[in-house]
């Protein structure tokens, strides 16, 4: 019979295992015979502001331009859309999707120094840009110091 060192490190990478297995049962990923994951996605986003405007920029890849939605309630910016699942491919003749595929929403509260009647939207490559003019008033001013 041999004789083995005990290590405690194993025993918890043994645990940390199970709970990745667990985690990923519970996120509908590891399956066998995955299904086509729907409606269960948001798209990324940054949002940054200039001197100007705030700017959202939302990945949207796969997305046709028709199937998005960008409205505004009541200080709320909401955006809505859709990326349909091409049906050229079987789905038994996958090995593998992990791109999600159905319906996304995401609102973002609007400050009050943004113009609502002035945002804009394009959508370029994949990523919808979002613009949110700032109010005059709320833009920083430069003020000149004279030296005498």
């Amino acid at each position: 019979m041999a004789l083995v060192k005990y290590n405690p490190l194993r025993e918890l990478r043994s645990m940390q295992e199970q709970m990745n297995k667990l985690l990923n049962l519970s996120w509908n990923h590891d399956l066998s015979g995955e299904d086509l994951k729907e409606g269960i996605w948001q798209p990324s986003v940054d949002i940054y502001e200039t001197e100007d405007s705030i700017v959202i920029k939302a990945e949207l890849p796969d997305v046709d331009q028709k199937d998005i939605e960008v409205r505004i309630e009541d200080s709320t910016l909401i955006l809505k859309g859709e990326r349909k699942h091409e049906g050229d491919v079987k789905k038994e003749n996958y090995h593998r999707i992990e791109r999600y595929f159905g319906t996304f929403q995401r609102s973002f509260s609007l400050p009050a120094t943004v113009q609502q009647e002035n945002v804009s939207a394009t959508c370029e490559r994949g990523v919808l840009t979002i613009t949110l003019p700032k109010k005059e008033d709320t833009r920083p001013k430069q003020i000149k110091v004279e030296v005498k």
